[in-house]
Parts: C-alpha cells; sequence; structure tokens
C-alpha cells in the first residue's frame, strides 16, 4: 500500500515540475536554473546513496563513456529544453508533450533493441500522437501542416528525445549499476555540463538578484522533483515492476493540468482536455500491449 501511495505522490511532483518551471524561468535563465536544479539534486542524491548503498561505487572504465552519455541526455540536454520551452510554453500543454515519453520509449525500443512491436501497441502510438498534435496545434491541427509550431514547442519535444536517449542509454548502464547510482552520476555530470553555459548566462553576476519564489521553484524541482521523485519511482518498480510502476506516469499530466490551473490561472480549453486524454489513452495501450 505505501508503494502505491508513494507512485501517486511521485506522479503529483512531477505534475507540479512544470508549474515550478513555468515560474522559475520567469526570473532566472534555462541553463541557470537547470544547473541550480540538478546541484541540489546530486547533493541530495549523494547523500540518499551514501545512506542506502554506504558509498558510490567506483565506475569501471567500460561505464564511463555510457554513464557520460547519461547525464548529457537525461540530465544536460532534457533540461535546457525543458526550461528553453517553458519560457514561452504553457505548463499544461509542456506537460502533455512530455508525456509522450512512453510512446517514444516502446518505438526507439522496437527499433534499437528488437523488442516486441503489436498492433495494440501500434494503435497506442497514433492515438497519442494524435493527442499531441491537438494539444499543440490547440485544436487545429492543419496549422501543423502550416508550419505553425514555435520553437517553444520544439523545445518541448526536445525534451521527449533526450529521455528517449537516456532511458535505452539507461538498460545497458543499469545492468551494472544500481538506478540510484546510475541515476547519482547522471546528475552530477549533467550538473558540471550545464555549469559550462550558466557561466556564460552570467549565473556568477545574477546570483543576489534572483528572488524568493525562484529559489523556492529549483528547491521543489531539485528535491521533490529530482532526487525523492526519481528514489520513490525506483522503490516502486523494485517492488511492483516497471510496467505497473509506469503505469502511475498517466497521472503526471493531469496533475500538471490541475496545478497550472489552480496557480497560474492557465485556461483548461477543450483541445487540452481532448488532447490530453488521447495522450494518456495511446500511452496506456504502448504499456498494456
Amino acid at each position: 500500500m505505501i508503494t502505491y501511495i508513494k507512485l501517486v505522490l511521485t506522479a503529483i511532483i512531477w505534475g507540479g515540475t512544470f508549474v515550478a518551471g513555468r515560474i522559475v524561468v520567469q526570473t532566472m535563465e534555462p541553463f541557470t536554473a537547470a544547473f541550480f536544479r540538478f546541484a541540489v539534486a546530486s547533493i541530495y542524491l549523494l547523500i540518499l546513496t551514501q545512506k542506502i548503498e554506504r558509498r558510490l561505487p567506483k565506475l569501471k572504465r567500460n561505464q564511463i563513456f555510457t554513464v557520460i552519455l547519461l547525464g548529457l541526455t537525461g540530465v544536460f540536454s532534457y533540461n535546457a529544453f525543458f526550461f528553453l520551452g517553458l519560457q514561452t510554453v504553457t505548463a499544461s500543454r509542456a506537460a502533455l508533450i512530455v508525456a509522450l515519453n512512453p510512446t517514444f520509449i516502446a518505438l526507439g525500443a522496437a527499433l534499437f533493441f528488437r523488442e516486441k512491436f503489436n498492433g495494440l501497441k501500434l494503435l497506442g502510438i497514433i492515438t497519442s500522437l494524435t493527442g499531441a498534435a491537438v494539444v499543440i496545434s490547440k485544436g487545429q491541427v492543419i496549422n501543423i501542416f502550416k508550419g505553425s509550431i514555435s520553437w517553444g514547442e520544439f523545445f518541448v519535444f526536445g525534451c521527449v528525445l533526450s529521455w528517449v536517449a537516456y532511458t535505452l542509454i539507461g538498460k545497458s548502464v543499469m545492468k551494472s549499476l544500481s538506478p540510484l547510482a546510475a541515476t547519482t552520476y547522471a546528475c552530477i555530470i549533467g550538473a558540471i555540463a550545464l555549469l559550462i553555459p550558466a557561466l556564460f548566462e552570467g549565473i556568477v553576476q545574477n546570483f543576489m538578484q534572483f528572488p524568493p519564489s525562484a529559489w523556492l521553484g529549483i528547491l521543489y524541482l531539485g528535491v521533490l522533483g529530482s532526487a525523492i521523485g526519481f528514489s520513490w519511482y525506483y522503490e516502486g518498480v523494485a517492488a511492483i515492476g516497471a510496467a505497473k510502476a509506469s503505469i502511475f506516469i498517466n497521472l503526471v499530466p493531469v496533475s500538471a493540468i490541475a496545478f497550472a490551473a489552480l496557480l497560474l490561472q492557465e485556461p483548461i480549453t477543450v483541445s487540452l482536455v481532448l488532447g490530453g486524454v488521447l495522450v494518456v489513452v495511446g500511452v496506456f495501450f504502448t504499456n498494456k500491449s
């Protein structure tokens, strides 16, 4: 019972990350925000790893390259796209686009790992992509073919591609590293990589100018959204399996839309609801198969 409660809370927390991210980028540059998020997450995860696994295992030579790739895909590029996208895309729409992650992961697994690909999975992919098209176009799907998608949407789609790469690379990394150790290394490497562009944004000069709301958002993203969220999710995977645990991710866009409406006064439109239902149903079919 505790496992299921933690998975539900994780989905709710992850929904809130879109609202927190939207708040943070109003006063903080994207790479600066991403660096602070994962600097906080890295510190927390190091403490957690020490507590649970006694120490962070030393990497073997053949693990170094793939772990670096984990940090560059799941942390560096994902969060660069995440904060760049949230500068112009509403939290609710961004959450529904990112909800395509399981769909593209299933497609990538079939292409690169030759995992089974049946009719139900294909139906799920088509349904979720249709839902995403409705959300992005605000109900005017034909506009997508006229090139009316903004850079913000492209950046959010970059989150999806980054997470697919992170997940598929993680399949090989986690054969020899625990999920907690792999996530900790990815966060540390990603944070180091994010610091470089953050310095060019003026992270040092602007440090004292960020308002309390931005720092609260960073703490939420770093501690709750990253460290605790990942930890509880992996606990769920260990307890009930990846297939059952992943179903709870369908709650993320629902909680994101609710938080965005309550805290940011973002409107809940017909196209948002219809597209959201199609995305969630499509992801369900993909996972169920």
